[in-house]
């Protein structure tokens, strides 16, 4: 296991450096399942075929479809380490073109840890702005930072939807038991030859049979020098207007003496909204 010099700063760069391992865009119409019909009937759970797994939890989640319909949407992020330090922001999402918008009213991690002043980035679809205190800022490190950000936040929102992406590697690894439930064990990895990279993002799933969501997952920060799925990440999920959400994301990371019982970082999203209306053009208005 490779966790040498792997600190709480590594991890609180979850949201910046373990997601967009593939810059694949949202399609440019909406799904054939919200042509065809608009209740789509639940697809095979198979362990033998571990993508039907993958395809029965976007299902389970409210379906890409409905998503879709829903066009945009807005919540209030806290992104809060165990000492206390926390990134909150409001988060703007439009699922057409994935133009993604964060207003930070408090940052102690991630963005500009030691200044004050509000910062707002903003990706259209094409390229990413960042503001600080309302100027916008030329700055290549904040630019790019706000860049990453952008997508990564993005890409956790969306995560169900795009784990059967094109270059996506899945196995089934069989069954473990974790606190009375038997869950079914999925690998996912990216194609090389698909996302350029040679060391590639690492996701092993635990998905609930029953209810077909991933109640749990490890995984790799190969960008820090960790190669092997070791951090774990515990979701607890809310229904929102039909969509089950990860309102509550808390992360564990190994250490030579195991995993602590209490998180090292937890993710609240709250004040959920969907079909807000969002246009690229109004976007990073009425805040």
């Amino acid at each position: 296991m490779k966790t040498k010099g792997f600190t709480i700063l590594a991890l609180a760069s979850i949201a910046l450096l373990a997601s967009c391992v593939q810059k694949t865009k949202a399609p440019e119409t909406a799904p054939a399942e919200t042509v065809v019909e608009d209740v789509v009937p639940a697809p095979v759970y198979d362990t033998t075929q571990p993508r039907s797994v993958l395809k029965a939890v976007a299902h389970a989640h409210g379906g890409w479809g409905d998503l879709w319909k829903k066009n945009d949407v807005e919540y209030t992020y806290d992104y809060r380490s165990a000492d206390g330090k926390a990134d909150i922001s409001t988060e703007r999402y439009i699922f057409s073109n994935e133009a993604s918008f964060g207003k930070y009213t408090q940052h102690e991690i991630n963005i500009m840890p030691n200044k004050k002043g509000e910062v707002v980035q903003c990706f259209d679809g094409k390229e990413t702005v960042v503001l600080i205190d309302g100027q916008k800022t030329e700055d290549e490190q904040m630019v790019g930072l706000g860049d990453f950000l952008r997508k990564a936040n993005y890409f956790w929102f969306t995560m169900p939807y795009k784990l059967t992406n094109d270059g996506t590697i899945v196995t089934y690894q069989g069954q473990e038991d974790y606190q009375g439930t038997a869950y079914d064990k999925v690998h996912v990895t990216y194609d090389p030859e698909i996302t350029g990279k040679e060391q590639n993002d690492i996701y092993v799933l635990y998905v609930n049979p029953e209810t077909k969501l991933i109640d749990r997952f490890y995984f790799s920060l190969p960008f820090l020098g960790v190669n092997e799925p070791v951090i774990i990440a515990n979701y607890e999920y809310e229904d929102i207007d039909g969509q089950l959400i990860a309102t509550k994301r808390s992360y564990f990371m190994p250490s030579e003496n195991g995993y602590s019982e209490e998180p090292n970082l937890v993710q609240t999203l709250t004040n959920i909204k969907f079909a807000n209306g969002f246009t690229v053009e109004n976007l990073m208005e009425n805040l």
